[in-house]
């Protein structure tokens, strides 16, 4: 106990003896307070202690700032920093596209632009009416300022089908409209889209917002197991990958259907489209693309069910009341309704045998096909092929009319079979496909299995397409 007191008064020494080499003043203050007694030595020490860790007080210091002179560099800058901070001016952005009876003003209201100027430009660039004016169906974007006034239109369209677009610009300039055209290349991307058959097929594939020409081309694919002028049934569905071409990003035209699947009368029908590389050990060039079933069988069978992509079946082949003779008689062939002007293609490869006029068939073509068949094409109201000329499946051969003892505008579509006449569905539905050669089996089966993918996330959509 002794020990510990000497040492906490050594401890203490110690300690009162550094604060009075660091402090000498304030130490005598402190001792003058001990010798009076009482609280306060204690508060001595514990200001001591206490202004130890006190910061030494702030400094004002005044000195002269000479300020630089004004020069016409510093006052630029200073009005492009004030500029910068100055409310910024809106652009707004607008897209539709083009109606036949557009004029200047009415498409540009359209397209929430007010400018009297531009219109006028419009109305009188040879550009703008030769391109523009009066076409349907092109897209027009424009660029206007937060008073409506235009910036800029830009018009992209599609002519051909060679992978190329147009451009049309008009821009606002300090010198006023100028308006370019340009020829650049299409670039092309995927998408998915699914529907469900209520009444047709077009209405389903509207629904999905899908172009008509994808619409057209899996009837096409289809034509040979799928009869889609009689045969489809509500709840029917289809999924279908298909390509897209785009022009500044802006889709313009669709392109290939790529696969599609189609369950129509509780049947599942699949499509792929597939190019046989070429045969590097037969020296032959790559043969054209085609389609496929996923098991590798070829969809393209010698004879189209249909002479027409999409038209309605009015009069079958079987016994019928002849509406200018007024007695039953036997129909043996397909009638098919359909406008004035619809074109009529030929079913299978062949060499013409017949073009003209024929008694009641009015203008027909007749077309000699392989194995002594026959198919006969009546009442057109244009004939495109002559006699002796060789043609392919699907070639357009001339147009649906009115000619001949015919009552209202249609396609009479007969087949014979060694001069017999035969039901023109029923002989496109014997029709045998050829499967993938054999040394293309491997890249077949790799882009099947890709196929398979791409269909089932279809499937999984609701009705619509994406990318």
């Amino acid at each position: 106990m002794k020990y510990r007191l000497i040492q906490a008064a050594e401890d203490s020494f110690t300690h009162l003896k550094d604060i009075a080499q660091r402090h000498p003043k304030q130490f005598t203050a402190g001792v003058a307070a001990l010798l009076l007694g009482g609280a306060g030595a204690s508060f001595a020490v514990a200001s001591l202690e206490a202004q130890e860790n006190t910061p030494p007080a702030a400094q004002i210091l005044i000195e002269d700032v000479t300020t630089l002179p004004i020069t016409a560099t510093t006052a630029t800058t200073a009005r492009s920093n004030s500029n910068a901070l100055q409310p910024q001016s809106i652009r707004l952005y607008r897209s539709d596209t083009s109606r036949s009876n557009d004029t200047a003003e009415s498409l540009l209201k359209r397209l929430g632009v007010v400018d009297p100027l531009a219109a006028a430009f419009l109305r009188s660039d040879k550009l703008v009416q030769q391109t523009l004016m009066g076409r349907l169906g092109r897209n027009v974007s424009v660029e206007a300022t937060e008073r409506h006034a235009l910036q800029k239109l830009t018009v992209r369209w599609s002519p051909e089908d060679d992978g190329m677009f147009k451009r049309l610009t008009v821009e606002k300039t300090p010198a006023g409209f100028k308006s370019r055209l340009e020829t650049l290349p299409m670039n092309v991307s995927s998408r998915l889209a699914s529907g469900t058959i209520h009444s047709s097929l077009f209405a389903a594939t509207d629904d999905a917002r899908m172009p008509d020409s994808i619409a057209v081309q899996l009837a096409d694919i289809f034509a040979a197991d799928i009869d889609f002028h009689r045969g489809l049934r509500k709840g029917d569905h289809f999924s279908v990958v298909y390509e897209t071409l785009e022009g500044d990003g802006e889709p313009l035209r669709a392109g290939r259907v790529l696969s599609a699947e189609f369950f129509s009368a509780g049947k599942n029908h699949q499509a792929m489209w597939f190019q046989e590389p070429a045969n590097s050990a037969n020296k032959t060039a790559a043969p054209k693309g085609a389609y496929y079933t996923l098991a590798g069988e070829s969809l393209r069978k010698a004879f189209l069910a249909s002479p027409m992509e999409f038209s309605r079946v009015t009069s079958g082949f079987k016994m019928r009341f002849h509406p200018i003779f007024q007695t039953w008689r036997a129909h043996l062939g397909t009638d098919y309704a359909a406008p004035i002007g619809t074109p009529v293609r030929s079913v299978s490869d062949g060499i013409v045998e017949f073009s003209g006029v024929q008694n009641g068939f009015g203008n027909v073509v007749i077309v000699k096909h392989r194995n002594n068949n026959t198919t006969l094409y009546a009442h057109l109201s244009r004939i495109n092929v002559r006699k002796g000329q060789s043609i392919s499946q699907g070639q357009n051969i001339g147009a649906v009319g009115q000619t001949g003892w015919a009552t209202g505008p249609h396609l009479h579509f007969e087949f014979r079979v060694n001069g017999m006449h035969q039901d023109p569905l029923t002989v496109a539905r014997r029709n045998e496909s050829l499967p993938v050669a054999s040394w293309a089996r491997p890249a077949f089966n790799q882009a099947a299995t890709q196929v398979k993918m791409q269909l089932a996330a279809a499937a999984q959509m609701l009705p619509g397409s994406a990318q």
